[in-house]
């Protein structure tokens, strides 16, 4: 049973209220006055989601981010978020404040508040869990399951250059020398993830369905695709990516693969009706987020991916915990 199955079988039955989508999103709503409120949860583990000698503030700001990402995919506005700390052996209170000094830094830097939340011993790594909360006009939501064939694809930020940076530090791809730059530029988005927030209204006046790349710019497509019952093509060649993952690129031709597929990205892919790309570039952009059309939905099944010109297969990629 993989991560898709759990979720699919043994607990979106429990999700019965209308707001939860049957678990088929990153979010749950429900109503709060005029609008709904949009409510997303993600835990991060060390050894799993991060190295346990990471910098405590990069760990806190990841734990708030990725959380942050899948509302501003929904379209939301985000205001706060509880947090759940299970603190593992050899903690300190140096650790802890530098930790909260992260999650300081990123309340100003997007707007939000710590809410609430629970602090415990764990027997094993530390654990971190996040639930944020976030605004939307009542059902506005943009949910996967809406996109329909003809819809363009448009990708936010860059691709790969977390992935590549775990690579490196695991050692898990062929050794690649590029300058100093660029390799401290993969490392720090490894660290410090940089979802486009600032992004969420332009989501929410423009997509027609959108979700967070968290898992692999490839493996992600699939999921909106078959949450929404429809296929979609990938130009590979139209993929943005940085100065950082095309100097790796230009040494090991291989670690594209690897950037298309390897997850931790954090920004938005959005299903746009053709007529609204323009508008939706233009407002990603005076939001200080970049955006670039890489592919269409369209009719079908699956996710082909064209590279010059051709189809390619690549691994599905998509990060699993099963």
């Amino acid at each position: 049973m993989d991560e898709d199955e759990l979720i699919a079988s043994v607990f979106a039955p429990l999700a019965t209220a209308a707001g939860a989508d049957a678990l088929g999103d990153d979010v749950a709503t429900f109503p709060c006055g005029e609008g709904d409120v949009v409510v997303t949860v993600d835990a991060l583990a060390a050894g799993v989601h991060f190295f346990p000698d990471d910098p405590p503030g990069a760990i806190a700001a990841k734990a708030l981010r990725v959380n942050l990402s899948d509302l501003a995919a929904k379209g939301a506005e985000p205001f706060g978020y509880l947090l759940a700390l299970a603190l593992g052996k050899g903690w300190t209170a140096d650790w802890a404040r530098a930790f909260a000094a992260g999650l300081e830094a990123d309340n100003a830097r997007y707007g939000v508040s710590l809410l609430g939340g629970d602090t415990l011993r764990a027997a094993g790594g530390t654990t971190i869990s996040v639930t944020a909360f976030g605004r939307v006009p009542s059902d506005g939501i943009v949910r996967r399951r809406t996109a329909l064939p003809g819809d363009v694809l448009v990708v936010t930020g860059t691709i790969g250059d977390s992935a590549l940076g775990l690579a490196a530090r695991l050692a898990e791809a062929p050794p690649f020398q590029v300058a100093p730059h660029h390799a401290a530029a993969l490392d720090a988005a490894y660290l410090w993830p940089d979802p486009p927030v600032a992004a969420w209204r332009a989501v929410r006046d423009h997509a027609r369905a959108s979700m967070d790349v968290s898992d692999g710019l490839v493996g992600d497509l699939a999921k909106l695709c078959r949450a929404a019952g429809v296929g979609a093509w990938l130009d590979a060649d139209a993929v943005p990516l940085s100065p950082a993952v095309l100097a790796v690129v230009a040494v090991l031709p291989e670690a594209l693969d690897r950037a298309l597929t390897g997850g931790d990205d954090y920004q938005i892919l959005a299903a746009i009706p053709p007529e609204r790309v323009e508008a939706y570039l233009a407002d990603l952009s005076a939001a200080g987020v970049s955006g670039a059309v890489v592919g269409e939905i369209e009719e079908g099944s699956g996710v082909a991916v064209h590279r010059d010109g051709r189809p390619v297969r690549l691994a599905d990629g998509r990060f699993q915990h099963f």
